[in-house]
């Protein structure tokens, strides 16, 4: 009963992340921030960072948010007094990866485009202090 319990609650793991989403208001309040928002930023300074450059000289960093998950499962047993010294394990490994990619010209966010695993929320918005304020419409 035990095992039918963890199968079922490690089952239930992918669907907690997909009900995770990316938000549209969070990659648009992006758009036109200095760069210098993105260096300070509390959250992206934790992860790794990759920096190309396209042919066309637009800068592409790629804030990686990765973790590896390992799964195993065993059985074995005993029956009234009998030990069965037989066991079987399968174990397996999923690496759940966020690539935040931000396109970067003349020293402002054009884009935030996260890629693959991803959920966006108030977190993942530039601090307040770095955004100059947005013409009303």
């Amino acid at each position: 009963m035990k095992t039918v319990k963890a199968l079922f609650a490690l089952s239930a793991i992918p669907l907690l992340f997909g009900c995770a989403t990316v938000r549209q208001q969070d990659l648009a309040a992006w758009d036109g921030v200095p760069v210098e928002a993105l260096d300070t930023h509390p959250l992206f300074l934790s992860m790794p960072m990759y920096k190309t450059f396209s042919d066309s000289g637009m800068e592409i960093r790629n804030y990686v948010n990765g973790k590896t998950t390992e799964q195993c499962f065993a059985s074995a047993g005993s029956h009234q007094g009998h030990h069965h010294y037989g066991a079987f394990m399968s174990c397996s490994e999923n690496r759940l990866v966020c690539n935040n990619l931000f396109y970067i010209q003349k020293r402002k966010v054009v884009r935030y485009a996260p890629t693959g695993d991803c959920y966006t929320d108030e977190r993942v918005r530039p601090q307040s202090s770095m955004v100059a304020p947005r013409p009303a419409k």
